[in-house]
């Protein structure tokens, strides 16, 4: 037996041209078109989509493969997780939607990069951290325990904190060696 490579769009259509289900319809996968889904910003910028003819406010947007493609494969959610359904691609949308979509997209993942841990003290559970980011100087919480710094590669570490915000430190090596000894106690 061989293995055969196959792409996420073979993954997501029947083998036989459509007679048969494929992994959308096993796994009822609901896919959005313009033809049927509008999506709107309200005045406190939050996303709602009539989608089938159902009303959903405050959505958001979800990247369901790699996060540094943020145009395929978008799953738009409610508030519960409960997924409404999948954008195959922006290109599909208007240009205007796309703009909106892809503004959510950049919220929702935003990690500024730390480029100099100033301190990081534990307490009761919680690390407590004071840094330079690309974003300016940010003070910050993080729940001890439960996977929420984590190595991304092996010079790469992901930190997230109480409120869902990322941080991201790209290089570890490039930590002076007091730094390391700091953000190390978390890891």
């Amino acid at each position: 037996m061989t293995l055969k490579e196959v792409s996420v769009s073979e993954l997501l259509r029947p083998e036989d041209g459509g007679s048969s289900p494929g992994l959308a319809e096993a796994a009822q996968i609901r896919y959005l078109s313009p033809d049927d889904t509008v999506f709107t910003l309200t005045e406190g910028h939050m996303l709602n989509v009539k989608a089938g003819g159902k009303e959903h406010v405050g959505v958001y947007v979800h990247c369901s493969f790699p996060h540094t493609n943020k145009r395929i494969y978008l799953s738009i959610r409610t508030v519960e997780n409960e997924e409404i359904g999948m954008i195959r691609s922006l290109d599909e949308f208007p240009e205007e939607t796309q703009r909106m979509l892809e503004e959510q997209v950049e919220l929702r993942y935003f990690a500024p990069e730390i480029s100099k841990v100033l301190s990081v003290k534990e307490e009761f559970g919680y690390s407590y951290w004071d840094a330079e980011t690309t974003s300016g100087r940010c003070r910050f919480t993080v729940r001890g325990g439960g996977g929420s710094v984590k190595l991304m590669t092996a010079n790469r570490l992901l930190i997230v904190d109480v409120d869902g915000n990322r941080f991201i430190i790209p290089h570890l090596d490039r930590l002076s060696d007091k730094e390391y000894k700091m953000v190390e106690v978390c890891m």
